[in-house]
């Protein structure tokens, strides 16, 4: 019904006559009303670090009723080398499309916001909402084999695929929907198990907020130097607090303002691990987690998750984003054991499109693009095999403030 639908809009409106009408908005979007990455709470977390964020409000003309009659846009600016900039927006537009209309509607976007972005931005990126569903993660047989193609969403020209993708475009959504009991049976067997074992084992969980940041800091500094990874000096994080203690009140009809926990899994006294999560609205994300060496057998990670998951729903987030996964069940993947440990926990496999572009300068875009291309090249591939890497399933990988990916900038994300 879908495809005949899109199919009858195409059919219907003369693509040269959509258009968007931009509005600079006073405010950023609110929490509630899009995704954490849309909002005014991350637009102004990253001007603390460089970025510029612009906020509007888009009215369509011409989409012949595919579009809402006005929707919110954040997009940031961010200088690349030189005078060169390039411009962002993660995680939007934030809004339902029909799938026949969305390269379409990225592309007059980009058309559109040129006039508000200096002459020296040389590109807009997009990391768009929009995903395929896999089969349900359980039971195994239905999960992505290394050898089967991942199908995800795909744009036209004049969009192209970015040579390296910003946000990860592979995740786990869980649906917070059912009761507790049902979220614990849902899991994989060994899961429950060990959530049951860390309980039985005395290890307790406490949100302990932005007070235990050097607590999480030690074990996040401890987990860099066991699996290789970059991290942010200490002060990222305590702007990130900073930050949303700012929007307090963001929070809009029938959900409350964005909070940011910090989780602890003790042992005696005894820090084992921690994450830090945000909920937004309702969606509820793992941002990061950090481990010691120690007390690993106390399985402090599963209880971790499992205190999150419980207070996720409590707070009316209606998912869970796990944020980040390998592409497949690939045991060869350097990230093997992140796919294994996030999807043991239910939820569906969702495959985003990734980071695609639209190119103000075409011919310096693609200078840009090879460059980016071989700077990607040696981070995710030569780097592995010329210094090894090891993993964890407690490992973060990538999400939305992991280090940039190669040809941004090093130290923060968009």
């Amino acid at each position: 019904m879908s495809e005949v639908r899109d199919a009858g809009l195409q059919k219907r409106a003369n693509p040269q006559e959509r258009s968007l009408r931009l509005v600079p908005r006073l405010q950023g979007l609110s929490a509630d009303s899009s995704g954490f990455l849309q909002s005014a709470l991350w637009a102004g977390f990253k001007g603390r670090f460089g970025w510029t964020s612009y906020s509007f409000d888009c009215h369509p003309e011409g989409w012949d009723g595919a579009l809402p009659e006005v929707f919110g846009l954040s997009v940031l600016l961010r200088r690349l080398a030189g005078p060169l900039s390039f411009a962002y927006v993660p995680g939007g537009p934030d809004l339902d499309c029909p799938e026949a209309l969305r390269s379409e509607l990225l592309s007059v976007l980009g058309r559109s916001l040129r006039a508000f972005l200096p002459p020296s931005c040389l590109f807009l990126r997009f990391d768009s909402p929009w995903y395929y569903d896999e089969s349900p993660v359980l039971p195994p047989a239905a999960t992505a084999t290394a050898t089967m193609p991942v199908a995800r969403p795909r744009f036209e020209r004049p969009l192209r695929k970015a040579a390296s993708d910003v946000q990860p475009p592979d995740s786990v959504l869980l649906d917070l929907g059912p009761p507790p009991e049902a979220l614990l049976s849902s899991m994989k067997p060994k899961w429950r198990y060990n959530v049951r074992l860390a309980e039985k084992k005395g290890v307790t969980v406490a949100n302990e907020g932005p007070q235990a940041l050097s607590v999480f800091y030690a074990l996040y500094e401890e987990t860099a130097l066991r699996d290789r990874i970059a991290i942010h000096p200490r002060s990222y994080y305590e702007a990130l607090f900073e930050a949303v203690s700012a929007s307090a009140g963001e929070g809009g009809e029938g959900a409350g303002p964005p909070e940011l926990g910090l989780w602890v899994a003790r042992h005696e006294g005894r820090p084992l691990a921690a994450i830090i999560t945000l909920f937004s609205g309702r969606q509820a994300s793992y941002l990061y987690g950090a481990s010691s060496d120690e007390g690993r057998s106390l399985m402090p990670a599963y209880a971790l998750q499992w205190a999150a998951i419980r207070a996720a729903r409590s707070a009316a987030c209606t998912n869970y984003d796990f944020y980040g996964i390998p592409p497949t069940d690939d045991p060869e993947h350097p990230m093997a054991g992140l796919y294994r440990f996030k999807t043991g926990f239910g939820g569906r496999v969702v495959h985003y499109a990734g980071s695609w572009d639209y190119a103000f300068s075409p011919p310096l875009y693609a200078l840009w693009s090879i460059l980016e291309g071989l700077r990607a090249f040696y981070f995710k591939v030569l780097k592995k095999r010329l210094f090894g890497r090891t993993g964890t399933g407690r490992r973060r990988g990538s999400g939305p403030m992991a280090p940039l990916p190669p040809a941004a900038s090093e130290g923060s994300v968009p």
